[in-house]
């Protein structure tokens, strides 16, 4: 996998800068699970966390495909992972491999490229039902960002857990 990882620019104006700071985070992402086996990418964290990079990569997954498909374009589509809903069922790596999950994750994040170039402005909202607000592209691009940003310290941890690879 070709992993295109451009530092954000120093000098933009907002659009440009939030799509830039998200795809750096998500190329991070790529980039801590490069390389590795399922079997590594299942690896655990310490107890009793049961946190895994292929975990990880599915709960993105879920994540992008939520806030830009369901809530920002109003796509009347289920959770990936989860017939039922639950959130949580994504970070269960048993019967994922890191091929279908990556593929899945690089699925979402296109589809959320596209919903976001294809959008006016960064004023367009969409409904978030589980806080029952209508929220804002630009809400959504920051919290995409703080929720990569966060896993992504996860996914520094687990990965040197693994091989001793450390830094991005």
């Amino acid at each position: 996998m070709e992993i295109d990882r451009i530092g954000p620019p120093l000098r933009a104006g907002e659009r440009e800068t939030l799509r830039a700071f998200l795809d750096f985070h998500r190329a991070t992402l790529a980039m801590k699970c490069a390389g590795l086996g399922d079997e590594e990418l299942r690896r655990r964290s310490s107890p009793p966390s049961t946190l895994s990079l292929l975990g990880l990569l599915r709960h993105l997954a879920e994540v992008e495909r939520t806030w830009f498909r369901r809530v920002i374009a109003g796509e009347e589509i289920g959770l990936i992972w989860s017939p039922t809903g639950d959130f949580q069922a994504a970070y269960d790596p048993d019967g994922s491999t890191g091929a279908e999950a990556f593929a899945v994750w690089q699925a979402e994040v296109e589809h959320a490229r596209r919903i976001e170039r294809e959008a006016e402005s960064l004023e367009v909202t969409g409904h978030q039902a589980r806080w029952g607000e209508d929220v804002s592209l630009r809400l959504v691009m920051l919290h995409m960002m703080h929720e990569y940003a966060r896993h992504n310290g996860h996914a520094d941890f687990l990965r040197e857990a693994i091989d001793g690879s450390v830094g991005a």
